[in-house]
C-alpha cells in the first residue's frame, strides 16, 4: 500500500475536508482504529459478533435455473440477504459499535437511505446497550416505512430529515451536524465508505469480510477464481467489499452497477461515474453529481439505499486507474431484474442488488459456459414490495 493511500488518500481522492470542530473526533477515531484493528482480542469478538451474531459466512449460491435461462456464464450469488437484519450493513456496524465501545462511547448515530444501515445500527445499539439516533430523509421514511418501525421496534429514535431533497445525502448532513454536538459521548457509524479519512477505510475493512468469503467459497467450489465480480454502487460499501480482495487479481472483473434512475443524460439520475464531476463533499475528495454551477446537484433512484450524489473515494480511484468498471441500469432495468430473480430462483433481493442482477442479465449470455460470474446479493427486498408494486400500477398496504 502507498504512503498516499496511507494517508487517507486513494490517488487524488479522499482526505479530510472537515470543519475544525470535527477534526478532534476524527483524529480519536483514527488512533483507535489503527490500535485496535490489529489488536487479537477485538479480531476475535468482532469474528465470534459475525458468526454467531450475524450468521456469517454468508452463503455463495449456485443461481443453476438462472444460468441455464440465461444460457451463458455461470452464476453464483453471494447471499449477504441471509445476513442478521437482512443486509451486508451489520458488517460495518457491528464492527463499528464494538470499536465505539472500546472508545468509551455510549451512544450511535446513523444516516439512512433504505433503511437497512439504520436498523443494523440500532440493533447493533440494542446489543451493546447503547442509545441510537437514526437520520433519515424525510423522502425516504415514506419509502421505507417498514424500516422506519423495524428501528423504533428496536429502540433506536428516527429523526426525518426534511432539508434539500429529503433524502440520503441530506441525512449525511444533518449526522454530521449532530456529531459536532455531541462527541464526547457519540460515535458517529457512518454506512458507507465516503466521508472524511478514516471512514472510507474503517467501512471497507470492515466489509471485506465478504470478499474474503468469496474467495475461499469460490476456490472450493470450482478450485478457481470468478472471471467477474458485481455488485451494486451508491456510496460504495458493498461493492468495495465485495471487490477488495480481489484487487490484486488482474484477470478477476470487477463491476460496479450505479443507479441511472430514468436514465443518464437525464436530471433524474444518480449514476456519479457516468455524470460526476470531481468535487468535495461530505469531508472527501471524490466524483459527485454536480450542477452547472459546481453545487451538488438533486438526484434520483428508486432505490433510496443509491440515491445519494456521489461516490466513495476508492471507488473513484479505482475508476481512475481503470481497475473497475462502473455501469448504469435504470429503474426499470432493476425493477425487472426484481421481479426476475424472485421468479427463477425464488429470491426476492433488495431493489439496490437488483440493479447487478440486471447487468448480470445483460452481459452473461454473451459470455462463454466456462465463465464464472459472482453477483453480491447486498440485501433482501421485503422492504421494497410495496414501492415495486407501486411502480408496477398496484397499490398495496405496507
Amino acid at each position: 500500500m502507498s504512503e498516499e493511500i496511507k494517508a487517507g488518500r486513494f490517488g487524488i481522492h479522499g482526505g479530510q475536508y472537515i470543519p475544525e470542530t470535527l477534526m478532534n473526533a476524527v483524529i480519536q477515531l483514527d488512533k483507535a482504529y489503527t490500535h485496535y484493528k490489529d489488536d487479537p482480542r477485538f479480531n476475535e469478538e468482532l469474528t465470534q459478533l459475525f458468526n454467531e451474531y450475524a450468521g456469517r459466512p454468508s452463503r455463495l449460491y449456485y443461481a443453476k435455473k438462472m444460468t441455464e435461462d440465461l444460457g451463458g456464464a455461470k452464476i453464483y450469488l453471494k447471499r449477504e440477504d441471509l445476513n442478521h437484519t437482512g443486509s451486508h450493513k451489520i458488517n460495518n456496524v457491528l464492527g463499528q459499535a464494538l470499536l465505539a465501545k472500546k472508545m468509551g462511547k455510549t451512544r450511535l448515530i446513523a444516516e439512512t437511505g433504505a433503511g437497512q444501515h439504520g436498523v443494523a445500527t440500532a440493533t447493533a445499539a440494542a446489543l451493546f446497550g447503547m442509545e441510537c439516533v437514526v437520520f433519515m430523509g424525510e423522502e425516504d421514511t415514506k419509502r421505507q416505512a417498514l424500516n422506519v418501525y423495524r428501528m423504533r421496534l428496536l429502540g433506536a429514535e428516527v429523526i426525518p430529515v426534511t432539508t434539500g431533497t429529503a433524502t440520503l445525502k441530506d441525512a449525511v448532513s444533518e449526522a454530521m451536524r449532530e456529531w459536532t454536538r455531541r462527541i464526547d459521548d457519540t460515535h458517529y457509524c457512518l454506512g458507507s465508505v465516503m466521508g472524511p479519512h478514516p471512514f472510507p477505510t474503517i467501512v471497507r475493512d470492515f466489509q471485506s469480510v465478504i470478499s474474503r468469503e468469496i474467495r475461499s467459497q469460490m476456490l472450493e467450489a470450482e478450485g478457481r477464481l470468478p472471471d467477474i465480480v458485481m455488485a451494486c454502487v451508491g456510496g460504495g460499501s458493498n461493492a468495495i467489499g465485495t471487490f477488495y480482495g480481489f484487487i490484486p487479481d488482474k484477470d478477476v472483473r470487477l463491476i460496479g452497477c450505479e443507479a441511472a434512475g430514468r436514465g443518464v443524460g437525464t436530471l433524474e439520475t444518480a449514476a456519479t461515474i457516468a455524470m460526476g464531476k470531481l468535487g468535495i463533499f461530505h469531508g472527501m475528495k471524490s466524483y459527485f453529481c454536480q450542477d452547472e454551477f459546481g453545487q451538488i446537484a438533486p438526484v434520483y433512484s428508486i432505490s433510496a439505499g443509491l440515491d445519494y450524489p456521489g461516490i466513495g473515494p476508492e471507488h473513484a480511484y479505482l475508476h481512475d486507474i481503470k481497475r473497475a468498471e462502473y455501469v448504469p441500469v435504470t429503474d426499470d432495468e432493476a425493477v425487472c431484474a426484481f421481479e426476475y430473480l424472485s421468479k427463477t430462483e425464488g429470491i426476492i433481493p433488495a431493489i439496490e442488488s437488483a440493479h447487478a442482477v440486471a447487468h448480470a442479465m445483460k452481459i452473461a449470455p454473451d459470455l462463454s459456459r466456462d465463465k464464472i460470474i459472482v453477483i453480491t446479493i447486498s440485501g433482501r427486498g421485503d422492504k421494497d414490495c410495496a414501492a415495486i408494486a407501486r411502480y408496477r400500477g398496484e397499490d398495496i398496504s405496507e
